[in-house]
Formats: structure tokens, C-alpha cells, sequence
């Protein structure tokens, strides 16, 4: 059974405008309709705009600490609907259900977070040179916040954006890919039943270059935040530029596993499994590289496509399953032209590039894990961003050169070395040009009480989540007060107290 999915908008569920509406549907099953949504329009943009900036004055003046009692609200709710919006995103998005339990999780985790952020929005109060006089700084709200969102995150992602953007005192308006409407109304079902005043947030369906693009750019809103593609938010930030608006970005990847001579190589392989094909290779931080030492890389590429080789591709919500399905045909289109690409540049292919469509499987966006060995540094498919379950194995003959080859990208987003020695993996964190580094773990496993973010064309601005650095930076803005008791005029760097 689909669901009908409404715009949210001044606290009202509301159609688009002009009535038009599109259709999500399940990857593993394109048969089935997930939900149907508002195609919107610039006057639908308009509106929650407006709603937002409504509201955006009695949210800003509402104790932090109160704004946290909501946001743990919304934590509490997430939890107790766990299981019924993990199954709705498997559905909708295809990943394993034990990973859209997980993404759920996450949304929990960076709700009790945020939560606790009511009662610690730090600012700082220093002395002054002056007597009777004292000096301060203290976090103020951007305004209204336009958020847009990608498919393979669709309830975590919005989550962290939202939650931090709230916290700080902001209203938002939410604008999820439309492959995933269903997750992030879901999502934004919980906020209200959480008690957010209305225009607080504010929720739209449609297309990127439409309804996004003229909501980012919007001259009622303050700032944004996108996570996609490298291309689009580079594009994104070279506008706002011209609006002096700030934005953060979190965009590609081209993450690399170091696999040294001396490493636990069963621990890796599970490592290069987790870190090439969960979620399909379709995370951001995926490891669609892993760069091995040359005395044991024939041994590494056997275990590696072993194990690949014997997982089990399918629908997400068969607990059996271990890859679900691509998210559209286009991305998985994409994919099989890369697989061309890399057998056409020289690359052996070692296992998978198929597609897999047998009995049941027809229906979705099916393929097997695939591994490249022979890969050279300087090929595309160890250069660009797949977004699939494609894995590039390629040799190294030392550390240094192992992080020379992961640092030659114009990405930055995360790393992962896999040694015994603790002198080597403490050179390889100092010396790894990403904004993550893993240490005897896979490139993926980010937690939300530290910042998510990349180096280079990996990300710009403030990165996201928790921690100094982290989102609160983004979505507060400093104001500096100075307050003089004395009764008299006093100059800085002029006067001196006697």
C-alpha cells in the first residue's frame, strides 16, 4: 500500500499549489509505489518561506533549553517508531534493514544530542583591560535555514541538519531527493507530534533544480545546507557566493583503505566488505579504493573476492540479504558504464559487474559486488566517485607511497589504515589528507558527537554533527558584547588602568 505524502507547511499538511504529484518507488521492486508527493513549485517555496520567517521570532526567543525538551521529544518518538520507519526506508530506499534500523538510530542519536546542546550553547567571557568593564560572546541563530537533503541517508541526514539548526534557535524548511519523500515526512510527522510550534519547520517535495535551487537561493532565507554531489554544490556555493549567503556542504568521496604488510588481513577484508558494499557503495564515505601493500596484496584480493563473491544480493527486508539494490536506474546505469570504463582502461575484474536479475530480482536494480584488481592510481575508476558496489584494488610498495595514492584525489573525506604498528598508523593519521581517518576499522562508522565533514572538493564550510567544529558552529553565528560600568568614557588600547 503507498502513502500520501503532503507538503508541511505553516503546521498544516498541505498539497502543491497547481496539485501535480510524483510517485517514489521501491528499488527492489519497481512495480511497487512507495508513496506519492507534492510535486511543488516556486509559489510552494514562497509559502513556507514565509511561514518560516513567521515563526522564526517566538522560536529564536524560546529558551534553548525549552527548544532541547522538543528536540528530546522528537528523540524519544524516533525510538519508539524504530522498527516501523526502518522498514519504510528499506522500502523506499532499498538499504538492508539492518542498516535502515540504523540510519533511524542514528536520527535517535543526533536528537538526544542536540537535545543536550539546549543547555551548552557555549559562548565565552573573557576579562577586559578596562576597569568595571566586562566582555562576552554569545551564539545567535542564522534566521531561516534552508536544508537539502540526499536519498541514501533519508531520515539520519535530515535529522542532522534539522536537529542542530533548531537547536540553535533557527527555523528550517526541508527540502529531502525525491527518491525518498516517504522517510523524511516521516521524519517531520515525528517533529509535530514532538510539539513544534508551526512554521518552525517546514517540509517540501520536488525536484532539485526547481523547487531546491530557488529555495536555496531564496531571498528570504539566511543559509543552507546541502549534502549531494561534488558538481551540484560547487555549483550551489559559486551562487551564494554572489548572495554573501553562508551554506555547508557535504558532498563526494573517493575513500581509500591502506591494507600495510603487517595488518590483521581477515580483519581488512571484513573491513573492505563493510566499507565497499554496505548500503551498495552508496554512502559518501564508501571504500571504493584500498590501496595494498604489495607482499600481501595476491593473497588480499583472493580472500577479498572470496568473500564478496559469497554475498548474498536482494531484497533489504530478507534478513538473509547482505546488498540490496541500487537506488534508480540511472545511478545503476552509471555504475555498469564505470565497469566498462575500467575493463577498457586495463583493470582485471575480478569478481561481479553483473547485473543480477533472476526470479524476484527482475523487478529492481540488482548487482554484484564487483572488484577491480590491477588499478593503477591515474585510472577513473580509482579517481571518480562510482557510487556503487565497485572496489579498486591497487598496489603500493610502501607507507609513504600507500599515502601518496590516497592523497591523490581531489577528494577528502575519509581514510582507513589497517597495521599492527602503532608508529605506522600514528604517521598515517598525521599525514592522510582527509577530514576522517580510521585507524584497524573501515572508512564508514562516523558517530554524531564529533564533526562529519571533508577536506578539498569533499565539503565546504562547517562540517556536521557534534563537537567543536561541528554543526552549532554552522548554524550560530558570534555576537561579541561589551558592557562598561565605570560611568565614564574608557578607550581601548588608548586608556590604561592606573
Amino acid at each position: 500500500m503507498s502513502e500520501i505524502i503532503k507538503n508541511f507547511i505553516a503546521g498544516s499538511w498541505c498539497d502543491a499549489e497547481d496539485g501535480r504529484r510524483f510517485d517514489s518507488l521501491n528499488p527492489a521492486n519497481v512495480h511497487e509505489t512507495v508513496a506519492t508527493a507534492p510535486l511543488s513549485s516556486r509559489g510552494d517555496v514562497d509559502r513556507a518561506v514565509a511561514a518560516a520567517r513567521t515563526a522564526l521570532p517566538g522560536w529564536r526567543m524560546l529558551p534553548a533549553p525549552r527548544r532541547g525538551e522538543i528536540l528530546f521529544k522528537a528523540a524519544e518518538l524516533l525510538l519508539k517508531n524504530k522498527e516501523r520507519l526502518g522498514i519504510l526506508l528499506t522500502r523506499e530506499m532499498g538499504k538492508v534493514i539492518a542498516e535502515g534500523l540504523g540510519d533511524v538510530q542514528e536520527a535517535i542519536d543526533i536528537g538526544y544530542y542536540m537535545a543536550g546542546e539546549g543547555r551548552r550553547l557555549q559562548g565565552e567571557v573573557v576579562p577586559s583591560e578596562l576597569p568595571d568593564k566586562d566582555c562576552k560572546s554569545v551564539r545567535m541563530p542564522l534566521g531561516v535555514v534552508a536544508l537539502v537533503t540526499p536519498w541514501n541517508f533519508p531520515i539520519a541526514i535530515p535529522a542532522w541538519k534539522m536537529f542542530a539548526a533548531l537547536i540553535c534557535g533557527n527555523t528550517v524548511i526541508l527540502k529531502p531527493s525525491s527518491e525518498t519523500p516517504a522517510c523524511a515526512a516521516a521524519l517531520v510527522e515525528i517533529m509535530e507530534q514532538a510539539g513544534i510550534p508551526a512554521g518552525v519547520v517546514n517540509f517540501l517535495c520536488g525536484p532539485g533544480r526547481e523547487v531546491g535551487e530557488y529555495l536555496l537561493t531564496h531571498p528570504g532565507v539566511d543559509a543552507a545546507s546541502f549534502t549531494g554531489s561534488s558538481e551540484a554544490g560547487e555549483s550551489l556555493e559559486r551562487r551564494m557566493a554572489g548572495l554573501h549567503r553562508p551554506i555547508a556542504l557535504e558532498m563526494g568521496g573517493k575513500n581509500a583503505i591502506i591494507v600495510m604488510d603487517d595488518a590483521d588481513l581477515e580483519l581488512a577484508v571484513e573491513g573492505a566488505i563493510w566499507g565497499g558494499f554496505g548500503t551498495s557503495g552508496q554512502r559518501c564515505t564508501a571504500a571504493s579504493r584500498v590501496v595494498v601493500h604489495e607482499q600481501v596484496y595476491a593473497r588480499f584480493v583472493g580472500m577479498f573476492a572470496e568473500r564478496a563473491s559469497s554475498m548474498k544480493v536482494g531484497p533489504g527486508l530478507q534478513s538473509e540479504t547482505d546488498l540490496g539494490p541500487l537506488i534508480n536506474k540511472a545511478q545503476f546505469e552509471k555504475v555498469q558504464e564505470y565497469i566498462r570504463i575500467g575493463q577498457a582502461e586495463g583493470a582485471q575484474l575480478v569478481t561481479g559487474g553483473n547485473r543480477i536479475s533472476d526470479g524476484e530480482l527482475a523487478s529492481g536494480f540488482f548487482m554484484a559486488p564487483t572488484i577491480f584488481a590491477g588499478v593503477t592510481r591515474e585510472m577513473r575508476i580509482a579517481q571518480e566517485e562510482i557510487f556503487g558496489p565497485v572496489v579498486s584494488v591497487i598496489s603500493c610498495s610502501s607507507l609513504e607511497e600507500a599515502i601518496d595514492i590516497v592523497n591523490d584525489s581531489k577528494f577528502g573525506l575519509s581514510s582507513a589504515i589497517y597495521s599492527r604498528d602503532v608508529n605506522t598508523t600514528a604517521r598515517a593519521e598525521r599525514e592522510l589528507a582527509t577530514g576522517i581517518v580510521y585507524i584497524n576499522a573501515s572508512t564508514i562508522g562516523a558517530e554524531v558527537q564529533l564533526p562529519f565533514g571533508g577536506w578539498r572538493h569533499s565539503g565546504s564550510g562547517h562540517p556536521e554533527a557534534g563537537g567543536k567544529g561541528g554543526a552549532i558552529d554552522f548554524f550560530t553565528r558570534m555576537k561579541v558584547i561589551y558592557r562598561d560600568y565605570s560611568g565614564k568614557l574608557q578607550r581601548a588600547q588608548i586608556d590604561k588602568a592606573e
